[in-house]
């Protein structure tokens, strides 16, 4: 029963009534103490206005004027005290001398109270203890001509006001229990909300589960974006933030215009499931998990809850273990021929022409070591050298020729040798498969050379190349004309990848058919390996 232990919602409902029961208290009260000072001047403007009315009669004036003044005057006031509800009316001379009053006893005495203000002309009103007990009274002069000939003053006993007051209570209580029941039955509608909206948890439970989520939404390795209903992010943890590089002013705002790349924000905002999708952002490869999220109980959709994982490595690694794959495919080919050219060469010598078999030997060395030289010599980047000597081992597995400029030159540390693989690797990658595609003879062209500190590639295939329509999409995600059946990583990422690299250090792609050529300033310093 401790209110400690109370839900929020309960809390508040008793929070609530407490600070109505309060407000209505204080109103009451300040209600009866205004009805009280309202029946006081009402009482004062009462007395006055009677008091002036019996000055102003001729028959006070001339009961004043008569050998016995109470003779004439009793009556009178006796009759005005009955009509008007006074207490009293009292005729009396400037000094005071009552002719009337409503105790006989009292007829002949002094007047209690004040009157001096009176008997210079003036009126007044107060709150005086007579014989009657406290009385609200007002004392006039009564005029005949220019002098006062007497003086009268009309009384209310402060008790018949108070009986006033009193009668004033019973709709003041009315009043104010349609006020408690109003405000009790808005409160425990309030109340009654919040539970549905807090599950009936006391604010220490809210507190603890606040630094629960708090603490997840740090600590999670995941990126995490809440949008409602209508697209608008309302939240991202750390990990989100700093995936799509978010600052604060893109919460509240539409996802849309959340400065994401034109194509995640336009997937995310069509609110509809998305699994495993792969996406760029920046330098970036995302993977994207879309769900709507709803109410546990009436299943009212509520928004989409989105889920980003950065596998940014992990498609290197996969481009690196593809490019192993051909290469491992390449040697085990070569083995073969080499296996096939060692049987031959065994067999001349065991024929006895061991002249042919040296002759043979040397032609097959040469012709593989002409392109190890020309690769070595004129690329001294030597992550960019083992690159094109293991894609021209693939191309030839697949009967295309790799072949290098004679011209070719890439000084060393002229770009990250990352970005390099990428931006090579996947070109050669898309012109060895259009060259496969394409009728014979195949061949992929590399070209490569520095001016002006600025390294220019070039990248050519016998394929058909693109159409002039399809060049702006073809460095969008998820653009490809190949099937993404067998791809682990998906289709469409490629050329992606070296669209983004590029841009990343300021450089531009020109295409032109099946010729792709990149442009991309070199560092101004050597880096050391």
């Amino acid at each position: 029963m401790s209110p400690r232990r109370w839900s929020l919602a309960r809390q508040l409902l008793g929070l609530q009534l407490t600070v109505i029961t309060v407000l209505v208290a204080g109103t009451l009260g300040g209600a009866y103490v205004q009805a009280e000072r309202a029946s006081l001047d009402a009482a004062r403007q009462k007395v006055l206005g009677i008091a002036w009315s019996v000055a102003d009669s001729p028959a006070v004036r001339d009961g004043l004027a008569a050998p016995d003044p109470t003779a004439v005057l009793l009556p009178l006031a006796d009759q005005l005290n009955r009509d008007a509800g006074t207490d009293f009316v009292v005729i009396m001379t400037t000094g005071g001398i009552r002719y009337t009053h409503p105790d006989r006893r009292q007829i002949g005495g002094h007047f209690l109270g004040t009157i001096d203000p009176a008997v210079q002309g003036r009126p007044l009103t107060e709150t005086y203890t007579g014989t009657l007990g406290p009385s609200m009274r007002a004392v006039v002069p009564v005029r005949a001509g220019d002098r006062i000939a007497g003086l009268v003053s009309v009384g209310i006993r402060l008790t018949s006001v108070a009986r006033q007051v009193r009668g004033r209570i019973p709709s003041l209580l009315v009043t104010a229990a349609l006020a408690m029941l109003l405000a009790g039955a808005g409160s425990w509608l309030v109340s009654r909300w919040l539970r549905r909206q807090t599950h009936d948890l006391g604010p220490a439970e809210l507190a603890r589960m606040y630094e629960f989520y708090d603490a997840v939404l740090h600590a999670v390795r995941e990126g995490l974006l809440l949008l409602d209903r209508h697209g608008r992010l309302l939240l991202a943890n750390d990990e989100a933030r700093r995936l799509l590089a978010l600052g604060e002013e893109a919460l509240g705002r539409p996802i849309g215009e959340a400065g994401l790349p034109a194509a995640l924000g336009g997937a995310l905002a069509e609110g509809r499931a998305r699994t495993d999708e792969i996406h760029l952002a920046g330098d970036r490869v995302l993977v994207i998990n879309q769900a709507p999220a709803s109410t546990a109980g009436a299943g009212a959709p509520l928004g989409t809850v989105v889920t980003l994982r950065d596998h940014t490595d992990l498609q290197a690694l996969t481009g690196e273990l593809d490019s192993v794959r051909g290469f491992a495919e390449s040697l085990r080919a070569q083995a073969h021929e080499a296996a096939n050219r060692l049987h031959t060469m065994l067999s001349l010598i065991e024929l006895g022409r061991t002249g042919e078999a040296i002759a043979f030997a040397a032609n097959e060395l040469a012709v593989a070591q002409r392109l190890t030289d020309r690769v070595v010599g004129a690329v001294r980047e030597p992550v960019l050298a083992a690159l094109l000597l293991a894609k021209a081992a693939q191309a030839a597995e697949r009967g295309v020729d790799l072949e290098v400029a004679a011209d070719a030159e890439v000084p060393e540390s002229a770009l990250p040798p990352g970005d390099l693989v990428t931006i090579v690797g996947n070109l050669l990658d898309n012109a060895i498969d259009a060259a496969v595609a394409a009728p014979p003879p195949r061949r992929v062209e590399f070209a490569a050379l520095h001016r002006g500190g600025a390294l220019v590639l070039r990248v050519a295939d016998s394929g058909p190349g693109l159409d002039p329509a399809d060049v702006a999409r073809a460095f969008e995600r998820g653009w490809s004309t190949k099937p993404a059946a067998g791809a682990l990583m998906g289709r469409g990422l490629g050329l992606a990848l070296v669209g983004q690299a590029v841009h990343r250090h300021g450089g531009g792609i020109d295409v032109d058919g099946a010729a792709f050529t990149v442009r991309l300033p070199m560092r101004t310093t050597a880096v050391a390996p």
